[in-house]
């Protein structure tokens, strides 16, 4: 098996140890996307919720795209965060976001997006915002980009929202403090390999 070398040109260095402070709420604001092709957008915003919660933070969690409830949901309830998943049944392809038989994914989508507007327009106060596969919905045009990106932007002050799915629309990564690219490496799905309650949903 061969390794990459990976050589820091300038590396970091620190004159002490770094000095761990607990979270504050004036520390938060942020917007952080998650996408890409690989597997691990929803659980790390899942682990992200968890920390939160176990920080004294107030949590949503809205998902998008999701006709049926997935396994973390019911823990994340129990842990009090606020969970709702909006979706329609089947599958939308790429760049049928305008079909009529598209109306029923559009519909649903909208009524997350209403819902995400609560928070986002400070009508209900949470510290953290997770919008779960709202990328999704705006690389499929089932919400406008353009409507979506100026609505987050203009968010409550000390919001922090996550944003998790494949295909983020540029506008969306250049307006987030914070991207991170999912790259499928090996997938076990190509081997035969469905999904697995507990692991995949």
């Amino acid at each position: 098996m061969i390794y990459r070398k990976v050589v820091l040109s300038n590396p970091l260095t620190l004159p002490h140890s770094p000095v761990c402070l607990p979270m504050t709420k004036d520390a938060l604001g942020l917007l952080q996307v998650y996408t890409g092709p690989g597997k691990g957008k929803t659980t790390a915003a899942v682990g992200l919720a968890v920390r939160a919660v176990s920080g004294g933070l107030k949590v949503a969690f809205i998902q998008f795209a999701k006709p049926s409830e997935s396994g973390e949901v019911e823990s994340l309830k129990t842990l009090g965060v606020t969970c709702l998943r909006f979706g329609a049944k089947g599958w939308v392809k790429d760049g049928d976001g305008e079909a009529e038989n598209n109306s029923a994914h559009k519909e649903a989508a909208h009524k997350g997006w209403q819902a995400a507007l609560c928070y986002l327009k400070g009508e209900e106060q949470v510290d953290l915002l997770i919008l779960d596969e709202l990328n999704v919905t705006l690389s499929l045009g089932l919400l406008d980009t353009a409507e979506v990106v100026e609505v987050i932007v203009n968010r409550p002050h000390g919001l922090e929202v996550v944003c998790t799915g494949r295909g983020a629309p540029v506008e969306l990564a250049a307006a987030a403090d914070l991207v991170t690219e999912m790259l499928e490496i090996k997938h076990y799905f190509k081997q035969g390999v469905g999904a697995r309650r507990g692991i995949e949903y």
